[in-house]
């Protein structure tokens, strides 16, 4: 249970006022949870999407962008800061330690003002498209976020630090990495099953594992090239784009 609480507590703004011990056991706990607390934003988005579009009759457009806030936030803007960190550090074409130096630094460039606009008018677009498909079931919804979640475990547990200090050094020491990743593996597996039943393909859950695996070798690959592996703002930015990619993915198949 306090796996859930942690993860409720470090990765959305819901207000859990109490004291949770960090031990391994805990740490653990927590990121074995973070896909179903995916699940639950999801779930969240879904519930905004029907009120707004099904039953007051909004449009499509408005429907998208009170979608995507809605997402926003549950999470605090926790992983939006991580994605524009990472669109100011990579377009700073600095050396790998400057890098770093950016993504530490609390203030907004250009190139993370950029990344974060065009990141939040392509969810806008992409929700848009699907509402008016008609292809924004709620099973897609809690899918998508979990996945996401999920794939930033296995790329967090397989990839090595970038740094020696801060909250992503902390938990990875922490937390048993073997347990973690195989856990979201096989959350991954249930759930993209589900999804195939409940909407009567396999290609779609095909698709989505297909993205999801080829996503988590290119980034491992392309971070430890950039800068020198993983931190907590880069799992963040994994989470946003992976989200967009898989969105992107449901359009094309579904």
């Amino acid at each position: 249970m306090s796996g859930i609480w942690l993860a409720l507590q470090f990765f959305t703004s819901v207000p859990i006022n109490k004291e949770l011990p960090l031990g391994r056991k805990e740490v653990t706990g927590m990121y074995m949870a973070l896909p179903f607390v995916g699940a639950a934003i999801g779930l969240v988005m879904y519930t905004v999407s029907a009120v707004m579009h099904e039953w007051l009759g909004m449009g499509s457009l408005l429907t998208a962008v009170f979608i995507v806030l809605a997402g926003i936030v549950l999470t605090g803007g926790l992983h939006l800061d991580g994605w524009a960190d990472m669109g100011d550090a990579f377009f700073s074409y600095k050396d790998r330690e400057q890098r770093l130096a950016i993504l530490e630094d609390p203030r907004l460039g250009a190139f993370g003002t950029m990344a974060l606009v065009l990141l939040i008018v392509v969810k806008i677009a992409l929700f848009n498209e699907l509402l008016l498909r008609g292809d924004l079931s709620w099973i897609v919804l809690l899918t998508i976020p979990l996945l996401a979640r999920a794939g930033m475990n296995i790329y967090f547990a397989t990839e090595r630090l970038a740094k020696n200090k801060g909250l992503a050094h902390f938990f990875q020491e922490k937390m048993s990495g073997k347990t973690v990743v195989v856990s979201s593996l096989i959350i991954s597996a249930v759930t993209l099953l589900f999804l195939g039943l409940a909407m009567g393909t396999i290609s779609v859950p095909l698709a989505l594992a297909m993205l999801l695996f080829v996503g988590i070798f290119l980034y491992r690959k392309w971070s430890l090239r950039h800068f020198g592996g993983v931190t907590g703002d880069l799992c963040g930015a994994f989470i946003e784009g992976m989200e967009a990619l898989l969105w992107l993915t449901v359009l094309c198949f579904s």
